[in-house]
């Protein structure tokens, strides 16, 4: 059984990687490295292992920090890790998960690879002393608890047990709609602290390999990895990552308005930008739900959410998350297609539901694969 142990040498590739395949959330890289340093200097064991290689009946589950980014922005990290010390939101919810199924837990996935939303994972496996599965539900960070590849393949986002900040706990049993759980969790994180953590997706290991987007964990790694060494040898991180990811760049230039707020738990934000060099006279349009949603140039569709777009620093390659958006500054759009299983799932009726455009406030979008779009660009 094949498995990594994450070195501190590993963290900086990691959190590079994570950040840029975020899309703009998932958390800040910061935290997620804090969180990590913190865990190998308590000497907990961080270790990985491919879905492939675990057994078809052992007890997986998912989960995360609910929040804002820009409510958890206010917050200190070192407070709230030295507070976790005595009490961690995310393995409470995990312990009453085992409560409530009555059986204890083989191994965690990540809902989502982000710059804090794995390392959180990461660091709740390291203290139940299990391995994280190298792989999660998106390839991506995505802002709703019920966007995932596992909805689309019937694994069940209930029960999920719920603990905010101020102590209170909840098991959403079941639920009717798909966004019924992450709506409670919602309304549950902003009148409990402002921020809490979930457990969900109970499932299978032959449920696992059919529907995880595998070896992400991994993938971030490879991609930090590339970026810090184009960085070293003088050579353009930007190209570095767009390689990288097998993607291409979509679009440069800077950021000329921004209209954001804070709302229901997620920072919505429109994003206009001009463009420069190769892109001069022309004008972009981001929709970010925390993340990168859909992208326009000109009145052009480009990319529709689940397929990245990443946005970089131009000079560094870092990826930039949706809450340091300026007027003003430049950025480079990099897209590539996600997982074809997450494609998958777009084609069931949960699935639709939970992806959709009325999600992020465009009913009429309809999905388009980021290929075909250039496709027609080309043509």
């Amino acid at each position: 059984m094949a498995k990594k142990r994450l070195a501190g040498g590993d963290v900086e590739a990691l959190i590079e990687g994570l950040s840029i395949l975020g899309t703009g959330g998932g958390g800040s890289p910061q935290w997620g490295r804090a969180i990590l340093e913190k865990d190998l200097s308590e000497g907990r064991e961080i270790i990985i292992i491919d879905p492939e290689d675990i057994a078809d009946d052992v007890l997986v589950v998912s989960g995360g920090i609910m929040g804002s980014v820009k409510t958890l922005e206010k917050m200190n990290i070192g407070q709230l890790l030295e507070q976790w010390e005595s009490s961690f939101e995310l393995l409470e919810a995990t312990r009453v998960m085992e409560k409530h199924l009555g059986r204890k837990i083989d191994y965690v996935v990540p809902f989502e690879v982000g710059g804090l939303n794995t390392p959180v994972i990461l660091s709740l496996a390291a203290r139940m002393g299990i391995s994280t599965i190298n792989g999660d539900a998106l390839g991506r960070s995505a802002p709703e608890t019920q966007m995932t590849s596992f909805i689309g393949h019937g694994i069940s986002l209930t029960p999920m047990p719920l603990v905010d900040a101020v102590g209170n706990t909840i098991i959403v049993a079941e639920q009717f709609n798909s966004t019924f759980a992450d709506e409670i969790g919602r309304w549950m994180i902003t009148r409990g602290g402002g921020m809490g953590a979930n457990n969900h997706y109970p499932m299978s290991g032959s449920q696992v390999k059919a529907a995880v987007i595998p070896h992400t964990i991994t993938k971030a790694m490879e991609i930090g990895q590339r970026i810090l060494s184009a960085r070293r040898e003088g050579r353009d991180p930007v190209s570095a990552v767009a390689k990288a990811l097998n993607g291409w760049e979509l679009f440069r230039g800077k950021v000329a308005t921004i209209q954001g707020e804070d709302k229901a738990g997620f920072y919505i934000t429109n994003v206009t930008m001009v463009g420069q060099d190769a892109f001069a006279g022309q004008e972009a349009k981001l929709v970010i739900k925390n993340e990168t949603m859909a992208l326009w140039i000109g009145r052009v569709l480009k990319a529709v959410f689940p397929d990245l777009v990443c946005m970089l620093e131009p000079q560094s390659g870092s990826g930039i998350m949706s809450v340091d958006i300026v007027s003003g500054k430049e950025m480079v759009l990099v897209g590539t297609p996600c997982h074809t299983r997450l494609r998958a799932c777009l084609q069931t009726e949960a699935g639709a539901h939970a992806f959709g455009g009325a999600r992020y406030g465009h009913p009429e979008i309809i999905y388009v694969p980021l290929e075909e779009l250039r496709r027609k660009e080309i043509k």
